[in-house]
């Protein structure tokens, strides 16, 4: 079995080479990477002393893409996921596009032409704002939680978001990169009979990863704290309650293997959620609060502007993907911050090496 690992050196994309290749002993693993973010260059010696082979390239090349070896399965972990791509000024939404969409219809070519499956790591963010930000919310220990006696949209209710939840506009222009990316691979495998899967994922977490407010929350938050900068609350009356569920990537690695085991098997579900789900959903105050029992005591800013697309409660809903794949998540929201304590410990210059 050859697999194909785009964004190999990022958080993600390592985090599952390296997960893979202890479940599975009998893969050849290889992947590109363009190197883009910093803190990617550290993990390509990690993984080539594992015998992972990476190639310096970018997919939104279909040059790049066309001079990688054939492989069984890609993995697409390669994207810009920040939800205020295209908008904060550090990119432009062409950008945004050529990384999120444009890459993915080079490697569909790639599938199309080498006859391999093809797994798109998405995002929650494909699912409706407008809809998510009308929920009625009460507090509950420092976090939002939905009121349970209101009229819920159809995905929706205190257990968590479905993959029945409203997909419309507006979902943002980032989430509208993943969408298009869904709809066309979901074609593509149709059209020329090679296997689809669509993994919409929660927010990611663990050491390693690289830090920043608008793309790895967690890892920014607990950096943050313990180089003692300064940490803003903001929107949301600027308390801190907006939840979210923590995922480790690792977690992810036993419902890829079946899904490659699975192959072109009719009737099972292509889209499903997979995400850290109620039992791991924590708020901004919530997390400084584990911060300051691990760390010490710090202010936290209240800032109570709203940001554009920002979410007052998200949690994902694993149902399908119990059902359909006896999955769900076996890292802890305190063991993946734990991890990311430990981590920053360690390296205590991450935030600047990283951001």
């Amino acid at each position: 079995m050859k697999i194909l690992i785009t964004g190999v050196c990022g958080f993600v994309g390592s985090v599952l080479a390296r997960s893979l290749l202890v479940h599975r002993r009998d893969i050849t693993l290889f992947g590109i990477d363009n190197l883009s973010r910093a803190g990617a260059e550290g993990n390509r010696p990690k993984l080539r002393e594992l015998g992972v082979r990476i190639f310096h390239g970018d997919i939104r090349s279909q040059s790049d893409v066309d001079q990688l070896p054939a492989a069984d399965w890609v993995i697409d972990c390669a994207a810009n996921p920040s939800v205020l791509a295209g908008l904060d000024g550090s990119t432009n939404p062409r950008q945004l596009l050529e990384n999120n969409l444009v890459g993915t219809i080079n490697l569909l070519e790639y599938c199309r032409s080498r006859n391999a499956a093809f797994t798109l790591l998405s995002t929650s963010r494909v699912y409706n704002i407008d809809r998510l930000t009308s929920l009625r919310l009460e507090v509950a220990n420092d976090a939002y939680i939905p009121a349970a006696d209101q009229s819920f949209p159809a995905g929706l209710d205190t257990a968590g978001v479905t993959e029945e939840f409203s997909t419309e506009p507006p979902v943002s222009l980032y989430g509208a990169s993943k969408s298009s990316s869904e709809l066309l691979a979901l074609e593509y495998g149709l059209a020329f009979g090679f296997p689809v899967w669509i993994n919409r994922c929660g927010v990611l977490a663990g050491a390693g990863q690289f830090a920043r407010p608008d793309q790895g929350i967690a890892a920014f938050w607990l950096h943050s704290w313990q180089n003692r900068r300064k940490l803003r609350y903001i929107g949301f009356d600027g308390k801190g309650r907006q939840v979210r569920d923590l995922l480790h990537p690792r977690d992810l690695t036993p419902v890829l293997l079946r899904q490659v085991e699975t192959g072109d098997k009719k009737g099972i579900p292509r889209v499903c959620n997979f995400g850290g789900g109620v039992q791991n959903a924590v708020s901004l105050a919530q997390m400084s609060a584990w911060c300051r029992d691990r760390f010490f005591d710090l202010p936290v800013i209240a800032a109570a502007e709203n940001r554009p697309f920002d979410i007052p409660w998200f949690v994902m809903n694993n149902a399908r993907a119990l059902a359909v794949w006896d999955w769900q998540p076996k890292t802890s929201a305190p063991e993946i911050l734990e991890e990311i304590a430990v981590f920053a410990e360690r390296n205590p210059d991450w935030l600047s090496i990283t951001t």
